[in-house]
């Protein structure tokens, strides 16, 4: 889909043929006793994808947030709303990842099934990764997870995971830390080789790259924030940007960005930093483990 066509409503369609709304609501930090209502007001916002993880203590609250939407908007139909959730570094391996997975079905009974399961990083080793995603790949055949796919990964774990002979179901997305001060132009010439997509955790730098000159500039310049610079510029560059906020009143003007901001060449020009490789998180794409 050329990123010029695309609206917040927008969905991409993944290499199993299922689809993903481009628009992400995160709630990583998010205490598990304010997950159920701000999933809950971004639902009612408009977004349609949720991301959660079992390291996040909160796949219960957040489940909660999406069934009660669905019971008060019979409108819209659990095949809208896209659930993701992750399995932890201490629950890699074939074995304790299938009783991972197990779990956090049970804490999704309530919306059926997992839309997307990622291996929430690279940092345990070989078999550890491979037997966690053949794990996966056997729950896509149960049915009761759509979708896999990993994060944090780097090219050397993805020519990994690409050699591993057991590999039958290609991941639809690698989640990482992206925003113009770390690109990842390596990870984005892999992600469209093979087919799949980048979700980008951190598109709005954690706020430390609020006070940046170039940013504060651009966003002077059309009468953005920042927030919405930074947020547009991830879905130009073919991401799909988890936005996250602790506060209901953000929740709306994250969502609405595509509707009005638009970047112009010499913005771009001035954003793009290829050679940039600036951490503002964790970096377990480079473990060698």
């Amino acid at each position: 889909m050329s990123t010029a066509a695309i609206t917040k409503n927008s969905r991409y369609t993944l290499n199993n043929g299922r689809t993903i709304p481009i628009t992400g609501f995160g709630v990583y930090q998010t205490p598990a006793s304010k997950a159920t209502t701000l999933v809950y007001e971004a639902l009612k916002v408009g977004y349609r994808h949720i991301d959660s993880a079992r390291i996040y203590q909160n796949e219960e609250e957040s489940v909660a947030g999406i069934a009660q939407f669905l019971k008060e908007f019979p409108d819209v139909k659990r095949e809208d709303i896209f659930y993701t959730t992750k399995i932890w570094n201490e629950e890699q391996g074939y074995e304790t990842t299938k009783i991972a997975i197990e779990s956090s079905l049970e804490r999704a009974k309530d919306i059926q099934y997992i839309d997307l399961f990622l291996i929430h990083s690279s940092l345990t080793n070989k078999e550890k990764r491979l037997g966690t995603y053949k794990a996966l790949q056997e729950a896509v055949a149960t049915g009761k997870v759509k979708s896999i796919g990993v994060s944090n990964y780097g090219t050397h774990h993805l020519d990994e995971l690409f050699a591993w002979e057991g590999l039958t179901i290609k991941p639809v997305v690698n989640q990482v830390e992206l925003h113009p001060w770390l690109p990842r132009k390596d990870l984005q010439e892999y992600a469209k080789k093979h087919d799949f997509y980048l979700e980008a955790y951190t598109p709005l730098t954690q706020g430390q790259k609020f006070d940046d000159p170039e940013l504060v500039a651009i966003a002077k310049k059309h009468g953005y924030s920042v927030v919405e610079v930074l947020l547009r510029w991830s879905y130009d560059q073919g991401f799909i940007p988890l936005a996250k906020t602790a506060t209901v009143a953000r929740i709306k003007p994250n969502f609405d960005v595509l509707d009005h901001v638009v970047l112009d060449a010499e913005d771009l020009k001035i954003l793009d930093k290829p050679d940039s490789y600036e951490v503002l998180t964790w970096d377990p794409t480079k473990y060698e483990g």
